[in-house]
């Protein structure tokens, strides 16, 4: 089943153009991957687990403005055997407004130290 997030742009979310500023669109991605990661009922911080962002990058395709009903798909679009990468869809209706891709690296809950991504959180999130 495909995961999708909405947002409801809101004014102290646009610049002077208008349009959302584009430092929200991380925090909106950070959002809805968080949910996503969540809602698939593996419990990875109890398998001593957790993900960390390595890197981030943002293609923006069109805009988002006041009122825009902002939706965001992600999926895993890479495995590694400590890191994943996440690509991030938003559009408003069916137009797109970027393309992100997150690289998360998975450590051992509460450290830094890299850990494999455990099997129950790897076949969750592919599904």
């Amino acid at each position: 089943m495909t995961y999708r997030h909405d947002f409801e742009i809101r004014y102290g979310e646009v610049d002077m153009q208008g349009v959302v500023f584009n430092a929200h669109y991380l925090a909106y991605i950070d959002h809805c991957i968080d949910s996503w990661v969540r809602s698939i009922d593996v419990h990875f911080e109890s398998l001593g687990w957790d993900l960390m962002v390595k890197k981030a990058t943002i293609e923006w395709l069109g805009s988002a403005g006041i009122g825009d009903v902002l939706t965001l798909v992600p999926h895993v679009s890479r495995w590694g055997r400590t890191s994943f990468d996440v690509t991030v869809e938003g559009s408003v209706g069916e137009r797109p407004v970027f393309e992100a891709t997150v690289v998360y690296v998975g450590v051992r809950t509460g450290t830094t130290s890299t850990a494999p991504v455990p099997d129950e959180v790897r076949a969750a999130l592919s599904s």
